[in-house]
């Protein structure tokens, strides 16, 4: 598979634009590390963009997040690993990359009140529409990850 594109050179502004959301939600939302890190995972999951799990899960690991919290991601439903918290946002984070099937429930909503204030809810709404927009770049425009050595 080859990168269709160099998006960056392609459109410098529209590249600045999702950059200054990617760094919004990363540097001055206030979102937990460990919150960003599942909610990037699992969005990337699920719309199948390897250069973006790639990147996420070693970020999340030179953060210090452990092989068994990050490798159960995509199965959070059937481990124990996640609190009533993180749980509360991988379902937000499927229900809204998933919208055009789920609706954005309100079951999935009410997960996140005990949890988060408004505010909070409406910048990890912002950080998982981020992220979807990167994993669409990355997809459509077929961007490539580096490829670690094998051993």
């Amino acid at each position: 598979m080859e990168q269709r594109m160099d998006y960056i050179t392609a459109s410098p502004e529209a590249f600045q634009a999702v950059l200054g959301l990617e760094e919004f939600v990363s540097q001055k939302s206030g979102i937990e590390k460990g919150i960003l890190h599942l909610l990037k995972i699992r969005a990337s999951q699920i719309n199948g963009c390897a250069y973006c799990i790639d990147m996420h899960m070693k970020e999340a690991r030179k953060h210090g997040f452990g092989d068994q919290w990050l490798s159960l991601i995509s199965v959070w439903r059937e481990s124990p690993v996640y609190s009533d918290k993180e749980r509360a946002v991988l379902a937000w984070t499927e229900s809204l990359t998933n919208v055009a099937q789920t609706g954005a429930p309100d079951s999935d909503y009410e997960l996140l009140k005990p949890h988060f204030s408004d505010e909070e809810i409406a910048k990890l709404t912002v950080a998982v529409g981020t992220i979807n927009i990167w994993n669409r770049i990355a997809v459509g425009l077929r961007a490539q990850h580096e490829v670690d050595k094998v051993n």
